[in-house]
Parts: structure tokens; C-alpha cells; sequence
């Protein structure tokens, strides 16, 4: 009788050892990943001037998600801030004092917007920057003259704070930060034609690939917050989103409303004030290359 309380009292110690043991791996892990040094071989982008330049720039930075996530004023903002845990505050990218980019050389804008990768080497959690690698030299330079204008703001320093499932599953490789997801080694996209041509559209469409994934069939948003709905698949399939959207002026007011044709809402998930400040010819684009794409093969 002895001997089988003594096992008893002997697990229960046991059992909140062992999970203080798996909550410390964890967090060891993780912090081990997020401050790794990734090697990558980067060439400088020249910096750019001009209002021409500057205007393409404000465009991009309004209509690609950069002034969803570090706030009109460049001087960051909260992003997320779920009761589960999860908080993300981004980094003031002005040129006030103690912004995250002050200091930054030409090189050090193309690792951080195409790379995701600080100047000293660490991965840059929860920077999209898999929907920017793809980037011209002339967008990225054209975005980098627009964010080096703005006026400065001082000292917002950014905040990101992961619940402890998530710092699991970013341990062991579930969730990925964007230095994982971006083939390094890629040369920057060609300039193409703008126009309503499913070529310009696959060069916009570089910017739903942070959600809806590399090949736009979508599902759960690795990392998000649980109360995030899968993104949708966008590839041209019966039963897909994009089944909605047979002409170009449904999908151009869907982006513009952020309504179906129905009149049903989209989930604000989607970032619909960038969307919204895209001009006609990228989202007509953009519905032409998402209705040519092949539909995927079903599972047998």
C-alpha cells in the first residue's frame, strides 16, 4: 500500500517537472531559431530619386501591405493583439531616432524587404517578405525612396510576443519565418509590360503568396491567430473563391468593398485598405492571371 502511494506521489512531482522541462526546450529552441544567422549572398539596390520614383513608391507601399503592418506614418503600429497570446507591434521604419532601420546601407534594405534578414544576419520574424522577394530592382528601389522620405517618427520600437504553441510548432519547423520560405538564391523578377495581361498579374500576385501560399490553393495560415479563418484557395477550380469572380469587375469590386457578389463580407482578415489603393490595371491583372492558372489535380 506503501509502495503504490509513494509511485503516486512519485509521478505526481514528476508530471510538472517534465512539463517544466518541455516549456523550457521550447522556449530554448525557439529562441535558439529566431536568433540564428542566415548566410546570404545579397547585391546591393542603388537608391533612387525623383518624384516619379517617389510616387511609384508611395503606391507600393500603400497597395502591398506595408502601410497595413508599419502604419501610414511608417512609424509602426499594433498588428495583432490576440487574447490567446499572440502580439505583434511593428518597428517604426522612419528615419526618426531609434527607428529599426536607422543606419541601414543599400544592401541592408534588399536583405530585409527581399530576405527577411536584419543586417546582422537574423531572421525578421513575421516580415512577409516571401511577397516581396520577388520585386524588381526599380520597385524595390522606388519603395525604399518612398520609406527614406517619410517624415521621422522617434523611438516606437516593435514588439513580438508568441504564445507558447507557437513558439512549439516555430521550434520544430511548422511555422516558418520568411528566411525559410524564400529561395535565396532567386535573381530579382524582370520588368514586365503593365498592363491587363496575366503576365502583370503572376508579378502582383507575388503578394498573396505570404497567406494564400507559393501555389495560391490556400488553407490555414501557419502562425495566425486561431480565430483567423483558413485563406482561401484562389486558383480557378469549381468550389474555389475565385469560382465567384468570372469577370474582372466583380473581382475588382470584391477587392474595392471587400463583398462578394452576393453581398456577403469577406473576412477582414484580408488586408482590403491595401487592396483598396490598388489601381484597376494590377487588379484586373491579377483577376487574368488567378483565372489562368491550371486548377489542381484532386486528391485520388
Amino acid at each position: 500500500m506503501k509502495r503504490g502511494a509513494g509511485i503516486l506521489v512519485a509521478a505526481i512531482v514528476a508530471i510538472p517537472v517534465a512539463i517544466g522541462i518541455a516549456v523550457i526546450t521550447i522556449k530554448t529552441l525557439s529562441e535558439r531559431k529566431a536568433n540564428r544567422i542566415v548566410t546570404i549572398n545579397v547585391s546591393p539596390v542603388a537608391y533612387a530619386s525623383g518624384e516619379a520614383v517617389i510616387t511609384r513608391g508611395g503606391y507600393l507601399f500603400r497597395s502591398r501591405g506595408c502601410s497595413e503592418c508599419h502604419g501610414v506614418d511608417g512609424g509602426g503600429k499594433v498588428v495583432i493583439d490576440d487574447p490567446n497570446g499572440l502580439h505583434v507591434e511593428s518597428p517604426n521604419i522612419t528615419s526618426g531616432s531609434g527607428s529599426a532601420v536607422n543606419g541601414y546601407a543599400e544592401v541592408d534594405w534588399v536583405r530585409a524587404i527581399r530576405h527577411g534578414v536584419d543586417r546582422a544576419g537574423h531572421p525578421l520574424l513575421i516580415m512577409p517578405s516571401e511577397d516581396y522577394n520577388r520585386l524588381t530592382d526599380e520597385d524595390l528601389a522606388a519603395l525604399v525612396a518612398y520609406v527614406r522620405a517619410l517624415p521621422p517618427i522617434a523611438d516606437k520600437p516593435a514588439s513580438v510576443r508568441f504564445p507558447l504553441i507557437v513558439q512549439a510548432l516555430y521550434a520544430f519547423g511548422v511555422v516558418r519565418d520568411a528566411a525559410e520560405k524564400i529561395d535565396h538564391a532567386l535573381p530579382p523578377s524582370q520588368p514586365v509590360p503593365a498592363g491587363v495581361t496575366a503576365e502583370h498579374g503572376a508579378y502582383v500576385a507575388n503578394m498573396c503568396i505570404g497567406c494564400h501560399r507559393r501555389d495560391l490553393t490556400g488553407g490555414t495560415i501557419a502562425g495566425a491567430p486561431p480565430s483567423w479563418p483558413p485563406a482561401a484557395d484562389l486558383t480557378p477550380r469549381s468550389g474555389s473563391a475565385m469560382a465567384r469572380y468570372d469577370t474582372g469587375e466583380k473581382f475588382v469590386a470584391m477587392m474595392r468593398t471587400g463583398r462578394r457578389p452576393d453581398g456577403s463580407a469577406v473576412s477582414t482578415v484580408m488586408p482590403f485598405p491595401s487592396l483598396a489603393a490598388m489601381d484597376e490595371t494590377d487588379l484586373l491583372a491579377l483577376h487574368a492571371y488567378l483565372r489562368s492558372l491550371p486548377a489542381p489535380r484532386a486528391n485520388p
